[in-house]
């Protein structure tokens, strides 16, 4: 019985706790006036919704990044262990490397490395 007495001693010193935090913030709030412009592009407005679509030229060049960026992200762990874990541990990257490879010419395919 007396795990569950600390752990409701835990729960009511953090109930108390936020509600005491809660009570000082609302006294010592400076009152503002409403917001006039949006916070969003620093004050300027929008020309177009933000939920609105992205246009089809966007998605191979965000496949690119993901090919590059995710190559990073195993590159690194992989060359810490290389000389422990052997040969097929190479063969086992040349592979991913051949799959991510396959995804950066498909980018280039459809014309993501263009600048134009």
């Amino acid at each position: 019985m007396s795990g569950y007495f600390n752990i409701l001693v835990m729960l009511l010193v953090a109930l108390v706790s936020a509600g005491c935090l809660y009570g000082a913030s609302r006294l010592i709030a400076v009152a503002r006036r409403p917001l006039t412009s949006l916070p969003f592009l620093s004050g300027w407005e929008p020309s177009e919704h933000a939920l609105s679509r992205y246009h089809a030229r966007y998605y191979p060049l965000a496949i690119l990044f993901l090919a590059f960026d995710v190559e990073m992200l195993f590159m690194y762990p992989w060359a810490l262990v290389v000389a422990d874990a052997g040969i097929g541990a190479v063969i086992e990257m040349f592979v991913f490397l051949g799959v991510l490879l396959a995804g950066v010419v498909w980018a280039w395919r459809e014309g993501a490395l263009r600048w134009t």
